[in-house]
This record gives structure tokens, C-alpha cells and sequence, in this order.
């Protein structure tokens, strides 16, 4: 199959991982994903045509909202799956798309999809072993004074 006609399932994966994840029916996320700014839903039929591959129409900003809610994911990471499917753009792969000043956050996102998901868990332990370790350093920092 050509690449430029080949179909993603980024967006389904993520939903039928994250679903299977939390233990609930299609029913249960339709009550769940719900927008309460815009009262936009992520409605039962559609949600079951994306599960289950079958053509529908990409979803709108405030349904994306409303499935980042209902299934507990970060928005950045449901956009970014619809994004794949729907429109067939990676942003993690875009080098115009910046992630960080430097790129840096870019070139180890775009590097994440070639390691394992064991690589993939380890970097992100390294990050938040970082991460803690900074904001303790910052924080000893910050309690000691000039006398």
C-alpha cells in the first residue's frame, strides 16, 4: 500500500488501550467524555465507528476536549493521535513543529518511537529521576541563607 494512502489507527489504539485500561464500555465513555465548557460529547455511535476502523468524520476541538476528560488522557496526546489518523500528521515528526527553544524535546520525542515500550518507560524514569532531583536541588538551594 502506497504511504500516502495507507490508513493510521493512532487515534482508535489510543482509545481502545485507554478504554480496555480503564475496565468500561462505550456506553460508560460516552457519559464520561463530555465538555463542560462547550457541552460537546463524544457520542456512542462515533465512538464505535473509531474503535472499530470504520469511516466517520475527524472530530471538532471540543470533542477532542470532551475524550481527553472522559478517558483521562492529556489533550496534547489525544490531538496529537487524531492528528496521526485524521489527517496523517505527525507532529512529533514535523521538524517545523517546536516542541522546546532548543529542540531538544522535539528530537527525544521523535527518537521515542524507535525504542521498545521497556526504552520507553526508562526514559521516562530518567526524566522524572531528573526532574525530582532538580526541584530538590532548587529547593536545598532555596533554604539555605547568606549569613
Amino acid at each position: 500500500m502506497h504511504a500516502m494512502t495507507e490508513q493510521r489507527f493512532d487515534f482508535r489504539d489510543l482509545l481502545r488501550r485507554r478504554r480496555a485500561e480503564l475496565g468500561l464500555s462505550l456506553r460508560d465513555m460516552e457519559d464520561r467524555s463530555i465538555d463542560p465548557a462547550s457541552g460537546a460529547q463524544a457520542k456512542f455511535g462515533w465512538l464505535s465507528k473509531v474503535e472499530n476502523g470504520k469511516p466517520t468524520d475527524p472530530p471538532k476541538e471540543d470533542v477532542l476536549l470532551a475524550i481527553s476528560i472522559g478517558y483521562g488522557l492529556p489533550e496534547t496526546v489525544v490531538k496529537a493521535a487524531a492528528a496521526k489518523q485524521f489527517m496523517g500528521f505527525d507532529p512529533a515528526s514535523d521538524p517545523t513543529v517546536m516542541w522546546s527553544g532548543d529542540l531538544t524535546t522535539r528530537v527525544i520525542v521523535a527518537h521515542a518511537e524507535g525504542l521498545s515500550e521497556e526504552e520507553r518507560r526508562q526514559l521516562a524514569d530518567i526524566a522524572e529521576t531528573f526532574a525530582r532531583r532538580k526541584t530538590q536541588r532548587s529547593g536545598s538551594a532555596e533554604g539555605k541563607s547568606d549569613e
